[in-house]
């Protein structure tokens, strides 16, 4: 049986290496850095709870499915819905030249405009290359939701990206 103190030292470990990964996840997710660190903050306290039934194999997995959770519950709630006061994302002109900048800006844009399930399904698919029932268990839903938030996912991506560029790179 492993001490208290040996415990907290591997989930400290754990948490220093998966923390840049699981930010830029919930990054993805939430579309902003600081709602991203607490999102993170949050699955982190939630996989400490939790951390002597959690197995050493599994950690990773399961604390995705604990940002994925957070994020959809967190984005559910009022007062992150009361600071986006418009559905529409300012306009943004870049002075930079760098395709590679545009077309990710672009495609973080469109991920923003689409509501939290889809595009936790699309940035678990195909961002993090999860298999359907591997999303499918991050998301606690069934491998047919998986595949159907998937597709209006992608149709909705289609529409609001509207320079052949970018989509010709998705």
């Amino acid at each position: 049986m492993k001490t208290k103190e040996q415990q907290e030292a591997e989930f400290r470990s754990f948490a220093v290496a998966q923390r840049d990964s699981l930010r830029r996840y919930a990054y993805l997710l939430c579309g902003d850095w600081f709602e991203a660190d607490d999102i993170v903050q949050k699955a982190l306290t939630k996989l400490f709870a939790a951390w002597t039934r959690v197995e050493p194999g599994g950690a990773p997995a399961y604390v995705r499915k604990i940002v994925t959770n957070v994020y959809i519950s967190h984005h559910r709630l009022a007062w992150v819905r009361r600071e986006r006061t418009s559905a529409e994302l300012p306009v943004q002109q870049l002075d930079r030249p760098q395709e590679e900048v545009d077309v990710r800006l672009e495609l973080i844009g469109a991920l923003n405009r689409l509501p939290a399930r889809q595009r936790a399904t699309l940035v678990l698919r195909y961002w993090e290359q999860l298999s359907v029932d591997e999303t499918a268990t991050a998301m606690s839903c069934s491998t047919g939701t998986v595949k159907s938030q998937s597709a209006k996912g992608l149709r909705k991506l289609k529409e609001l990206l509207t320079d052949a560029a970018v989509l010709a790179r998705v």
